[in-house]
């Protein structure tokens, strides 16, 4: 089963590439991106989009990894509480085990 999930994954990968190969070759001409304050240079559209792809690609994975680390630090302050709980409740059990001997 693990040979037909990796073959997918491969046989994925090649249609994209295939893919992308096909419109970099179509789409050769020159555009100059306009923003409001600037104008990029020009360069071919595909290399444009795939710019902005892995742009947004980088921003999305530093997104989420702000996010996760902020979990992350919520887990371990989750953790601290229960085990100072869990301290303090066995120190509870061990003093009424003292009172009632």
């Amino acid at each position: 089963m693990r040979w037909l999930k990796t073959l997918l994954v491969l046989a994925l990968c090649i249609i994209f590439l295939f893919c992308g190969w096909t419109f970099a070759t179509l789409n050769t001409e020159l555009v100059s991106i306009n923003m409001f304050f600037f104008t990029l240079p020009e360069a071919s559209l595909s290399i444009w989009l795939m710019a902005s792809f892995v742009v947004g690609g980088v921003a999305g994975v530093l997104v989420s990894s702000l996010f996760v680390m902020v979990l992350k630090l919520k887990l371990k302050a989750a953790k601290r509480k229960i085990s100072s709980a869990d301290k303090e409740l066995d120190q509870l059990r061990t003093a009424s085990l003292k009172r009632s001997t």
